[in-house]
């Protein structure tokens, strides 16, 4: 299938809708308990099971679109599925919430073991999107695998010491601003490693 480029709008809402959904369930059925095959289930397992088929929806139409899915996005379903499906199969939202700890953790790691063999594995998930030199992707690549680590931990403490209230607006809100927020740092200050800016002073 050739790859398209669809709408922004379009892509954003596929991308960002299915967890505001999970968040507008959440909020709307916390507070009850629904029976089904004879087990009771609370309001967020309910929550968290729905979030798995519209999350595959939304990135079936995201690929039909595109012709295409980023390796991050195959990935965070992939993840989505297990830990969706052992919470709801469990009852136990334990499962689900700690998805967020592996996510973060597994790409740190990914991440941390390309360091180690000198090699940026970011630069080969994300170069045909920034053109980086050799030298920014390693600095952006210690960088992010750190703050992965970071955010895995992070997780870690919300979702043990905190209320279910405050770990679904922090996974829905907090972690992907204060993702979004250094990201956009990053590109501030490694923008003298892109490759455009060196091939205009060269001229």
């Amino acid at each position: 299938m050739s790859e398209t480029k669809p709408n922004p709008a379009v892509k954003q809402v596929l991308e960002l809708g299915p967890p505001l959904l999970f968040f507008v369930a959440y909020l709307w059925m916390r507070d009850d308990t629904y029976a089904f095959g004879g087990a009771e289930y609370s309001g967020f397992i309910v929550a968290a099971g729905l979030f798995v088929p519209i999350l595959l929806v939304s990135m079936a139409i995201l690929w039909k679109l595109t012709g295409r899915l980023s390796r991050m996005q195959v990935f965070t379903i992939v993840m989505v599925v297990i830990f969706g499906g052992l919470t709801v199969w469990l009852n136990d939202e334990r499962f689900f919430k700690v998805k967020t700890t592996l996510v973060y953790g597994v790409l740190a790691g990914i991440l941390g073991i390309g360091l180690l063999q000198g090699r940026s594995y970011l630069a080969w998930a994300m170069a045909e999107f920034l053109p980086l030199t050799d030298e920014g992707w390693m600095k952006l690549t210690r960088r992010l695998a750190g703050f992965f680590a970071g955010l895995a931990m992070a997780n870690e403490i919300v979702w043990r010491t905190m209320s279910t209230d405050a770990w679904v607006k922090i996974e829905t809100f907090g972690f992907p601003i204060a993702l979004f927020l250094f990201i956009w740092l990053q590109m501030l200050t490694l923008r003298h490693y892109l490759v455009e800016e060196d091939a205009d002073e060269a001229e």
